[in-house]
């Protein structure tokens, strides 16, 4: 008998916002699925699209990109270049086959840990529902490149 998916997530935070929002889930004896590993970045601008691609390619079968709401952000206009590449991160996914629907950009403020909370378990049953990631890994430990797994041809 098989087990139920259950997905693997990785949420890029922003310190200053939806960081502390997980945690006043947590002090608010909020519950939310333990599927997802939170990474504090210093602010959702600082988040590189190549940390959700490593996440991806990692095993990680969804990515969770979270910041302080637009207007509000601490390094002022930061969270509106998150947005800008999530958009085109969203587009890159689509084009390498990728359901755009693995990644997903909350706005959550540090007084809303129930919002986030409520995001996170929305995200986590979207993923469950889209099944296992399965990316292939291209480039092995060592760099050398790994063969591509052979498919079948039909005429």
């Amino acid at each position: 008998m098989s087990e139920p998916f259950e997905p693997l997530i990785i949420g890029f935070t922003c310190n200053w916002c939806s960081y502390r929002a997980a945690d006043l889930a947590g002090t608010s004896r909020e519950k939310y699925p333990p599927n997802i590993r939170l990474i504090r970045l210093m602010c959702s601008g600082r988040l590189d699209p190549t940390f959700v691609l490593k996440a991806l390619a990692g095993g990680a079968d969804g990515v969770l990109i979270t910041g302080c709401h637009p207007g509000e952000c601490h390094y002022l206009e930061q969270n509106f270049k998150a947005l800008r590449r999530y958009l085109l991160l969203r587009r890159l996914l689509t084009q390498m086959g990728v359901e755009p629907a693995r990644v997903r950009l909350v706005w959550a403020s540090a007084a809303e840990g129930v919002r986030l909370a409520a995001e996170i378990d929305r995200f986590v049953e979207e993923v469950r529902r889209l099944g296992p990631l399965n990316w292939p890994a291209v480039v092995s430990e060592n760099g050398a490149e790994m063969p591509e797994p052979a498919t079948e041809v039909t005429a």
